[in-house]
C-alpha cells in the first residue's frame, strides 16, 4: 500500500518535470502534445483528422505541433 503511493507519486513528479520542460519547445511531436496538452493519443489523433487543430506533416508520417 505504502508502495503504491511512492509510485504515485513518483510518476506526478516525473509528469510535472516533463510538462516545464516541454513548456520551452516551440515544436512538439505527437507524444509531446499529448503530455504538455494532457489528453489522450487518441483524442489528439481525433482532433487532426477533423482538422480541428493546427498540425504540421512535413515527411508525410509523424505529426508536429506548434505549441
Amino acid at each position: 500500500m505504502m508502495e503504491e503511493k511512492i509510485f504515485r507519486e513518483i510518476k506526478e513528479l516525473k509528469d510535472q518535470i516533463e510538462s516545464l520542460s516541454l513548456s520551452t519547445k516551440e515544436i512538439l511531436t505527437l507524444e509531446e502534445a499529448v503530455i504538455y496538452l494532457q489528453v489522450s493519443k487518441s483524442y489528439l489523433y481525433k482532433l487532426t483528422f477533423k482538422k480541428e487543430i493546427p498540425f504540421y506533416k512535413p515527411s508525410g508520417k509523424l505529426i508536429y505541433f506548434k505549441r
